[in-house]
């Protein structure tokens, strides 16, 4: 699956093929990135990145996310996902990063407009949630542009790094999404 976003822009469903792009995109940014997300020491290797394609292949087939990689000018540039899809409740959460020479460019603004049209038009969503760690203030200012509303800070709810972070809560309601001015 592809969600083309624009002639320079897409989202491409997390592959295999993906691995290498995945690993030199982290690797460029890896001390950024590493910041806030507990995952990356665990990435030290293309096979290393496989082997979590895998898992969100596994994931996508058994209904509990869809994840992309974000293509920009034909590289890898990151990834955006909708995480813990619960279609009971109909919600799930966004999770993104972005290697740091791609920000700046409005990627993860139409990536995200994108994943959540997806969601909620798509997937039949009612709730989509980002959570941002307090001191990221890059992440927390995409919820902030596209309208979610806060709803709180989760407090020391991720370890990174040996140290608990607070994370801020944002949510969008499919009503709230559908009666703003996004494409």
């Amino acid at each position: 699956m592809v969600i083309t976003i624009d002639q320079n822009l897409r989202l491409e469903l997390t592959a295999e093929k993906h691995a290498e792009g995945l690993f030199q995109a982290l690797n460029s940014s890896r001390q950024q990135l590493s910041e806030f997300l507990p995952w990356v020491p665990n990435m030290q290797s293309v096979q290393d990145f496989i082997a979590y394609i895998k898992n969100c292949e596994l994931f996508y087939q058994q209904r509990m996310e869809v994840s992309f990689v974000v293509i920009f000018n034909e590289q890898a540039v990151g990834r955006i996902g909708l995480h813990y899809l619960n279609f009971f409740n109909e919600n799930a959460a966004i999770g993104y990063w972005l290697t740091e020479s791609a920000q700046g460019n409005g990627i993860m603004i139409r990536s995200c407009k994108a994943l959540i049209n997806y969601g909620f038009k798509e997937l039949g969503l009612h709730r989509i949630e980002i959570k941002a760690a307090t001191l990221n203030l890059k992440s927390q200012a995409i919820p902030k542009k596209l309208g979610f509303q806060v709803e709180g800070v989760l407090r020391q709810a991720e370890k990174v790094n040996g140290k608990f972070l607070d994370l801020v809560l944002y949510s969008m309601i499919d009503g709230e999404w559908e009666s703003g001015t996004r494409d």
